[in-house]
């Protein structure tokens, strides 16, 4: 089945989402150790076919990048590297942290889980990801 996989790339962390077959729906995936990630990728392709990367942009409120950017461009390098033939999207970042916060309360949460980062990783590239198909759509 093919997957669009979003990431909310982080220097230590890294939040996965996964679009369901249709592109319609992301769901949170994990929350892996960003030194892990391109592993735990090539082992995700390994069961699912991977059509797409959507990966967060940091950007600044002006719209330029942000001091984090460099990171991703410097990860963006390593995905293109490890995955020539799975094309990768960019999307603006901005806010998905706090909409991450927001979810997680109106969802009922308890305040301990809100406060594992881990948790808000995973969400935010989960809303990055529905950002970019519920735009392309």
């Amino acid at each position: 089945m093919d997957r669009i996989i979003g990431i909310d790339f982080g220097r230590k962390r890294t939040g996965l989402a996964v679009s369901d077959p249709l592109g319609i729906f992301a769901s949170p995936l994990e929350t892996v150790p960003t030194a892990k990630i391109i592993d735990y990728l090539k082992n995700y392709a390994e069961k699912e076919t991977i059509v797409l990367f959507v990966v967060g942009m940091p950007v600044n409120m002006n719209g330029a990048p942000s001091e984090a950017a460099a990171d991703v461009q410097v990860f963006l390098k390593n995905l293109s590297k490890a995955f020539p033939q799975i094309r990768v999207e960019l999307e603006d970042e901005r806010f998905t942290s706090v909409l991450a916060h927001r979810a997680m309360i109106d969802g009922g949460m308890k305040a301990s889980r809100r406060r594992d980062k881990t948790e808000v990783d995973k969400i935010s590239a989960s809303i990055i990801l529905q950002t970019y198909m519920d735009r392309r759509k």
